[in-house]
């Protein structure tokens, strides 16, 4: 079945009038509009606050938690999307990882333009901190732009002499805003969403003017020693696929305990495809038990589950 199933995701995203190079006054409620979809479990229970003067959402399933915590950034290019629009998939992390989800709604460009969204990722970060959350039990995860925003994030946790996270997850990191990727044409002709032509106008809007290969914009040219262990997760039908790789060996070359998990024949994100995509399951299923290990939260699941 897994072939007809990733025929019809493609087929799916391929028929949307979802243009992510498109005019963002249309794209951004087209965005909205086809992530609403795919309705939210009945269960999953979101509440707003803030952590250090960023707006977050909290997202809890209620029983499956065990005291860690992750630190969700959304997807989007920085420029399309919310908080509010990632809890599916964002829920589903929760689900799978035991852990409760706060999911940052860092502001948007071209309105706020680089450094706003790092601002926002490390305040909601020290803000998280300075409510006493155990970094043990804390990780750190994102898809796309936003999982490319938490490696930046993480790096500037470490030249702030904060202390780190357990583990991070990445999926579909979007990590090279220069868009120097082989896969960028390797790619084009089975990416059934993304275009170069889509890198390159959002990452002018977000970058309104600084250098796409500064460090603190593109980790795959950053210095990464000191970053907890990561697992990036990509499929192998999508042009970002060399930025899942290449900062994969950039973790490597630093040291870093880094798991590249590619899946072959699913589009980007397929993760969000959980519902109806047996590789989504299978992924969300390695991405939830990764964190509960580094979080010590797996022994805990099992002792809750045991009362």
């Amino acid at each position: 079945m897994t072939q007809q199933q990733r025929e019809a995701v493609a087929g799916m995203l391929r028929a949307s009038p979802f243009d992510p190079a498109g005019d963002l006054r249309e794209q951004r409620p087209l965005f909205d509009q086809m992530i609403a979809a795919a309705p939210v479990p009945a269960d999953v229970v979101t509440t707003p606050g803030q952590l250090g003067g960023v707006p977050v959402i909290h997202v809890d399933i209620p029983g499956t938690t065990t005291g860690g915590v992750i630190v969700y950034f959304h997807g989007g290019f920085f420029a399309i999307g919310s908080a509010a629009s990632s809890v599916g998939l964002a829920a589903d992390l929760a689900r799978h990882a035991r852990m409760p989800v706060l999911t940052v709604d860092y502001r948007l460009a071209p309105e706020h333009p680089y450094p706003a969204a790092p601002h926002d990722a490390l305040a909601a970060y020290r803000g998280l901190l300075d409510s006493g959350q155990d970094v043990a039990r804390l990780a750190v995860a994102g898809e796309s732009a936003g999982a490319g925003l938490a490696v930046v994030t993480l790096a500037a946790i470490g030249r702030a002499g904060l202390p780190q996270p357990a583990s991070a997850v990445l999926m579909s990191p979007w990590a090279d805003l220069a868009g120097t990727g082989d896969s960028l044409k390797t790619k084009a002709d089975v990416d059934p969403v993304l275009t170069a032509e889509a890198i390159r106008v959002r990452a002018r809007d977000y970058l309104g003017g600084a250098d796409a290969a500064d460090p603190a914009v593109s980790p795959i040219y950053a210095r990464l020693a000191g970053l907890p262990p990561l697992l990036i997760q990509a499929g192998s039908h999508e042009i970002l696929l060399d930025d899942a790789i290449r900062l994969a060996a950039r973790a490597a070359h630093d040291d870093v305990a880094v798991t590249l998990d590619v899946v072959p024949g699913v589009p980007h994100v397929f993760q969000a495809f959980a519902a109806i995509l047996d590789e989504g399951q299978a992924a969300l299923t390695r991405a939830g038990a990764f964190l509960r290990q580094h979080t010590g939260t797996a022994a805990a699941g099992t002792a809750a589950r045991r009362e």
